[in-house]
């Protein structure tokens, strides 16, 4: 006797179903779990951990502060690339900060817990900070010396033609120094919380400053990652830091640059990609070469 239609089409479609998933749902995953277990391959499907003294101290895939107990850096151990993950490095929350080039005025709000900062802002606050620890000048370009971004809100007679009438420094609020102290020949005013200066009509305007075209810090001290994961910092981020870990170590910043360079990996297949220096190999590698004073 000949199925109705509609039943034999429901029947392939569990016949499908069951096909499917014994092949997806559990055949393909035990392959893989399988090849994970390779002898070579398993330390990689583990999660690249890395172990000192039978304690885990981290991966090799995914980045970790070194700071202290307050949250500060360890002046003695290379830094990290910062991180936009949750609260950093989470590899549960793993995401970038989805701001971009345009993210330049600050929202400033009356509760600071309220306030956010612009991209612009976080790079020059970093930027500003690094150059501090490393002892290095941590100027950039549209950055005021406070480390917050050098960002007017221009009013104008006629809309955006006229001349100015009022110009206020967005980014800086009561008790700052504002970064100009006029604009063609207007008094710069600070910002007040709870003001949207661009909602009122005012022209947003970056302002260059004299910081060096090529700042001292690299880009990748001072902005995360897509993932914010990565566990490698450029080569030119390591050799900024090089001079502070040789003098907290007691030792000479060639010995430490030669460690350096023994663990930076170069391009994949040779031109993919950039240089890469593995922070945790390489904070690994000084404390068993020139431990801690």
């Amino acid at each position: 006797m000949r199925l109705p239609s509609w039943l034999a089409q429901h029947l392939a479609a569990l016949r499908a179903l069951l096909v499917l998933t014994v092949l997806l749902g559990l055949l393909y995953p035990l392959v893989l779990v399988a090849v994970g277990r390779i002898p070579g391959l398993d330390g990689k499907a583990d999660g690249s951990l890395v172990s000192v003294d039978g304690r885990t101290v981290g991966s090799r895939l995914i980045g970790q502060s070194f700071t202290d107990a307050d949250g500060k850096p360890v002046p003695r151990y290379f830094q990290s690339r910062p991180s936009a993950a949750g609260d950093g490095y989470d590899p549960t929350a793993t995401a970038a900060s989805n701001l971009g080039p345009e993210s330049v005025v600050d929202t400033i709000a009356t509760d600071p817990e309220e306030s956010t900062p612009s991209l612009l802002t976080q790079v020059c606050s970093r930027s500003r900070a690094v150059g501090e620890f490393n002892g290095v000048d941590g100027s950039r370009p549209f950055c005021t010396p406070g480390g917050v971004g050098a960002v007017l809100a221009v009013f104008r007679a006629d809309g955006l033609t006229g001349a100015v009438t009022r110009v206020v420094s967005v980014n800086q609020t009561a008790h700052a120094t504002p970064f100009l102290t006029s604009y063609q020949g207007v008094p710069v005013e600070l910002a007040q919380p709870g003001r949207d200066y661009v909602a009122e009509g005012g022209i947003v305007t970056p302002i260059r400053g004299d910081a060096p075209a090529e700042p001292t810090v690299p880009a990748d001290a001072v902005t995360a990652s897509g993932s914010g994961l990565d566990p490698h910092i450029s080569p030119a981020y390591a050799e900024l830091q090089v001079n502070r870990v040789a003098r907290e170590r007691g030792t000479d910043p060639d010995a430490v640059r030669r460690l350096v360079e023994s663990h930076t990996t170069g391009r994949a297949l040779g031109f993919m990609g950039e240089p890469g220096v593995n922070v945790l190999a390489l904070n690994l590698a000084l404390d068993r070469e020139f431990p801690a004073r």
